[in-house]
Order: structure tokens, then C-alpha cells, then sequence
């Protein structure tokens, strides 16, 4: 009888333990905030799950790194790997390695340059980014009634979503209600905070004259009205707008210094990462692309936003 009980004891710990799921995920980053709550995301959601294990790496911005990463991975046999990319181009080479070994490989949030050709057991998690630089610029030229001047911030050029809502403020602006809005100055700041803060300090000391900053994210909006406000400029004055509606840009919009911010699921991309990865794993077909849709969040629906969210 003991035996009999040791033995069914064994096989349920066998059981279990074939069942158990391994993904390793290599973030571009931990030092930055929106990717703080899309890697808390991953984490908290796979705690959820009975026999699922995330060994996360941060890739501190090194595409060198990165690419270990997912060798070590391999060779320590995980199940699947989820990639945020430090740098969207390299992409091709990494879902080699992946596709090579076998190993199911999920992008998340960046989307890949070999989005249209990944291999069988690959995809990609994230939200349109032809919606966010689309929404954000609207409302921007609503506020300036559809004329002003306008500063672009961009993030890092190496990553496909600055290109992308770049290109979606440009393409706003050429539509025939917003065509009266001049781009007067366009640089990088590299999603940074710091950044954003120092290039709106050297427009500023240039003299650059505008209604409305255009980032495509919210650290460097934060930075300009740091800047801004540093300089003694009122913030009634100008229109600042970012995108990804991150804790610290909910209490600028609060505040009034912020104007517009797109909310971008960075959970929920967490969470779809994870499920992506696990049914890859265990031989599902699923969606090359898994969207999760943007918000436009302004003043005037802030309170509605946060109370739904």
C-alpha cells in the first residue's frame, strides 16, 4: 500500500513537472519606465499560472548582449523566448537562432523588421503603431485649430515604433485639416527623460519658436515640460503631448502640464506575450501579429480613464 502510495505520488510529481513551462525573456532595458510595467506585466501574470517559470535578462541596451541571451537561453533548454529589441533591425538574426534551435520566439512591443517573414513558430505581441502617432497628433492639431508650429521628439532611430510615430505626426499634418501646422524642429531624445529635458533646453536657447511638442513617448514630454517649465514658460502656452500614458504622465496630465497621451497596454502586451509563448510552445497556431489596442487619454477624459483602468 505504501508503495502504491509513494508511486502515485511520484507520477503526479512527474506529471507536474512535464507540464512545467520555461520561458526566458530578454527585455531591451529594466532602466526604463514603460518597460518597467510591461516586464512587471509578464511576471505578474505568469504567477498566475501553476508550473510556469520566466527567467528574465536585461539586455541593458546591447544588441551583442541581447543575442546571448537567447543562445543561453537555448542552450539551457527553455520552452520559449519572448524578445523585447534593443534594436528592431537585428531582428532577422535573432529568430535564426531561435528558428534554428527549434524554440518558439515571441517580440514583444518592438515590432521585429522581419515582421512579414518570421518562421513558423515566431510572433509578434504588441499594439499598432500606426494608431498611437495617429490619435496623439489629432488631438494635438484640434487643440492648435489645426494651425501653430510644432517641435517633434523622437525616440531611438534604431527602433521601428519611433520611426513609425514619426511618420504618423508627418502623415496628420498633410491631411487638409492640419495642414496649417508647421514641424519647425525634429530630433531624437532617445525615450529619455534626461534627453527630452536637454534638447528642450537647446531649442529653447536657440530662440526655436512653437506651439506644441510632439514626443513620441512620454519620458521626453516630461523632459520638455521639465525644461519648459525650468525656462519660466507657462504651460497654458503650449501644447505637450506623449504617448503611453505611464503613471508619471496621468498625474502631469492631473497637474495640467501635460495635454494628451495615448494609454498603451503595457500589461496587457506583457500578458499577451506570455500566452503567445505558451501556446507556441506547446504547438498552437496563433496570429503572427497579437494587437492590443491604444487609448487617446486628454483633461477632459482623464477621470473616466482612471476610473476603468
Amino acid at each position: 500500500m505504501k508503495k502504491f502510495i509513494l508511486g502515485t505520488a511520484m507520477a503526479v510529481m512527474m506529471s507536474t513537472a512535464a507540464h512545467a513551462e520555461t520561458i526566458g525573456v530578454s527585455m531591451a532595458l529594466f532602466d526604463d519606465n514603460f518597460l518597467t510595467v510591461l516586464r512587471n506585466g509578464m511576471q505578474d501574470y505568469a504567477k498566475t499560472i501553476d508550473g510556469v517559470e520566466l527567467q528574465v535578462e536585461d539586455a541593458q541596451n546591447d544588441v551583442a548582449k541581447q543575442q546571448s541571451q537567447i543562445q543561453n537561453f537555448i542552450a539551457a533548454g527553455v520552452d520559449a523566448i519572448i524578445v523585447n529589441p534593443v534594436d528592431t533591425d537585428a531582428t532577422a538574426a535573432m529568430s535564426k537562432i531561435a528558428d534554428d534551435a527549434g524554440i518558439p520566439l515571441v517580440y514583444v512591443n518592438r515590432e521585429p523588421v522581419n515582421i512579414d517573414t518570421l518562421p513558423e513558430k515566431q510572433a509578434f505581441v504588441a499594439s499598432d503603431e500606426r494608431e498611437s502617432g495617429t490619435l496623439q497628433t489629432q488631438e494635438v492639431c484640434k487643440l492648435l485649430g489645426g494651425k501653430g508650429k510644432a517641435v517633434v521628439m523622437m525616440g531611438e532611430l534604431s527602433n521601428q515604433a519611433a520611426r513609425m510615430r514619426t511618420k504618423d505626426i508627418h502623415d496628420v499634418i498633410e491631411t487638409d485639416s492640419c495642414k496649417g501646422i508647421e514641424i519647425v524642429e525634429e530630433q531624437t531624445a532617445n525615450w529619455s527623460r534626461t534627453q527630452g529635458s536637454d534638447l528642450m533646453t537647446n531649442w529653447l536657447s536657440a530662440g526655436i519658436e512653437f506651439d506644441a511638442v510632439i514626443a513620441n513617448n512620454d519620458e521626453m514630454a516630461i523632459g520638455a515640460i521639465q525644461a519648459l517649465k525650468a525656462s519660466g514658460r507657462s504651460m497654458d502656452s503650449v501644447v505637450i503631448a506623449g504617448i503611453d500614458a505611464t503613471q508619471d504622465a496621468l498625474a502631469a496630465l492631473a497637474a495640467g502640464d501635460l495635454d494628451v497621451t495615448v494609454f498603451q497596454n503595457a500589461a496587457g502586451q506583457g500578458k499577451g506575450s506570455v500566452d503567445a509563448a505558451l501556446k507556441l510552445a506547446k504547438g498552437e497556431s496563433i496570429d503572427k501579429k497579437v494587437y492590443i489596442p491604444f487609448e487617446l487619454v486628454t483633461k477632459d477624459n482623464l477621470a473616466d480613464y482612471q476610473a476603468k483602468n
